[in-house]
């Protein structure tokens, strides 16, 4: 693994590996430098492809990138699963197929059994944690722990274990009202993760809220983001690619910045 990435810190049960890429060890240039891993961002289709091959490389197994859309959906992956299809988490059982989260603010969660027999991958923004009705991306991710295809490998899906990825941090994350509500109304105690500022609108501390979530599905070992600056994407510009920090500042219409992941996987 490149020493620039993050290999997260967590008791990953024997065979279960995982990793966070940082925008460090890839060939892309400026402003997609160096490690962008996004096909969507405007950066060159070759580098792309040779970053990509670069974390394939290193992992020793085959990362399967989807096309997320902030949605809820969760793609079981098998040895056939094509790349870009549209879902916001992957689950599976198969070794040597990395379930695979591209991030640039939003929170990447990765999940597996303690047993080791199960991982998955969410890609957490505001809206798919929130999902409907109290239903979103981890809840849905949980869930799929019991699809019928992996019955029988999974013991006992409440036997996860969480680790929270980098993200927009709780000092940087501004959003309305609406959005304050939407967690709210499904759960009182997630007033604790908003601060209100002068102008009405206020900072949201996203892996505050997921571990929430977490706690409500039963999951008590979630290791990783602690809302702490070293954690968040838009203040550590050298480490992290950021949507937010760099929308616009290059004036192309991308809004443009790179993609890391966070991919898990069992050898």
């Amino acid at each position: 693994m490149n020493p620039a990435w993050l290999i997260p810190d967590w008791p990953a049960p024997s065979g279960v590996r995982a990793v966070f890429t940082t925008r460090q060890g890839g060939v892309s240039v400026a402003p997609w430098d160096s490690m962008n891993l996004g096909d969507h961002v405007g950066d060159a289709p070759a580098q792309v492809a040779a970053n990509r091959a670069r974390l394939a490389q290193a992992m020793a197994a085959r990362p399967v990138f989807l096309q997320q859309v902030h949605g809820t959906a969760v793609l079981l992956l098998d040895g056939e699963t094509p790349q870009g299809q549209p879902a916001d988490a992957a689950v599976t059982a198969q070794p040597g197929l990395a379930c695979t989260i591209m991030v640039a603010d939003c929170l990447p969660v990765l999940l597996s059994t303690t047993d080791g027999a199960v991982v998955a991958a969410a890609h957490a923004g505001w809206r798919g944690l929130a999902g409907q009705q109290g239903r979103g991306i981890l809840e849905q991710a949980f869930e799929s722990f019991r699809a019928p295809a992996l019955m029988g490998r999974a013991q006992a899906a409440t036997n996860t274990i969480a680790w929270l990825g980098p993200c927009i941090g709780p000092t940087a994350f501004e959003v309305g009202a609406e959005v304050r509500a939407t967690f709210v109304e499904g759960d009182p105690q997630a007033a604790a993760c908003f601060t209100s500022l002068s102008s009405g609108k206020y900072l949201a501390d996203l892996a505050g809220l997921a571990r929430l979530r977490l706690r409500a599905l039963g999951v008590t070992q979630v290791y990783g983001n602690d809302g702490t600056p070293p954690w968040c994407t838009v203040g550590n510009a050298s480490r992290f690619f950021s949507h937010r920090r760099d929308a616009g500042v290059h004036g192309n219409g991308f809004g443009t910045t790179g993609r890391m992941a966070a991919c898990i996987w069992r050898d």
